[in-house]
């Protein structure tokens, strides 16, 4: 039997008992739950990148939106840089890309907004065990990749984001897989309004087949590496660096 992602979170907390799902930290405090992680991690990305291949995940209806969709991790931003891009609507923002790229870029958002859109409902699975759909709107991060150009050592696209968790900034990463997937966008819209600031303004990632702590928020950098080593803890992601949370999120 095949088990997703999704499936091994529920395994991991029926064998803590009974765990709450509450949040991040306490569903991470179980030893299952992470042994359930870190020993299909490899598997599950090998049979969903066999099984699945480019296909998509689940897209939904107008009417199958949720009423509520709470934010998930950091709802808003002290970074004082941030809180004046914010006052100011991201008037003077830019998306920096750079790294492994023939041509770095700035992006203001308004450039980002006149790149073709995707539109896309789709569903925000959550480790802390609660799911909400919603719909969500940006460019495709591959187009934007693509206009960078990337350099042929490009494995790995990173997310640097405004906010900190410990103290320490966020980031994230995906592989090249994933960051050409098409339904991998920077979304600037949800529900047909900008993003705000609890749901990660101006701009947040949307990896549809990963689990909700890879959809970073805040974004203000994307940097393409060959590797992760070196990179804060070196796990390709805060929360991976932090809690122990594995790289490949996957569902």
């Amino acid at each position: 039997m095949i088990l997703s992602r999704r499936k091994l979170i529920g395994i991991g907390a029926a064998g803590a008992g009974g765990l709450l799902l509450s949040g991040c930290d306490r569903l991470n405090d179980s030893e299952t739950f992470r042994g359930a992680l870190n020993g299909a991690t490899g598997l599950n990305q090998r049979t969903q990148r066999l099984l699945m291949g480019n296909a998509l995940a689940k897209e939904f209806s107008e009417a199958d939106i949720s009423p509520a969709f709470k934010p998930n991790g950091s709802t808003s931003v002290a970074d004082p840089a941030y809180r004046a891009q914010l006052a100011r609507d991201f008037a003077d923002w830019a998306l920096r890309v750079d790294g492994l790229v023939k041509q770095p870029l700035m992006l203001p958002l308004s450039a980002l907004k006149a790149l073709p859109q995707r539109v896309q409902i789709t569903r925000h699975d959550c480790v802390e065990g609660w799911s909400a759909i919603a719909r969500w709107q940006g460019p495709q991060l591959g187009a934007v990749l693509a206009t960078a150009g990337l350099l042929p050592t490009a494995k790995y696209a990173v997310f640097h984001c405004a906010d900190l968790l410990g103290g320490a900034p966020y980031y994230e990463s995906i592989d090249l897989t994933d960051a050409f997937h098409p339904q991998t966008i920077l979304a600037w819209a949800m529900n047909g309004q900008p993003l705000g600031e609890p749901h990660g303004a101006p701009l947040r990632l949307r990896v549809e087949r990963q689990l909700g702590y890879k959809q970073a928020k805040y974004i203000m950098r994307i940097e393409l590496r060959d590797t992760l080593a070196g990179l804060y803890g070196g796990n390709g992601g805060r929360w991976e660096d932090s809690r122990g949370y594995q790289w490949y999120a996957g569902i």
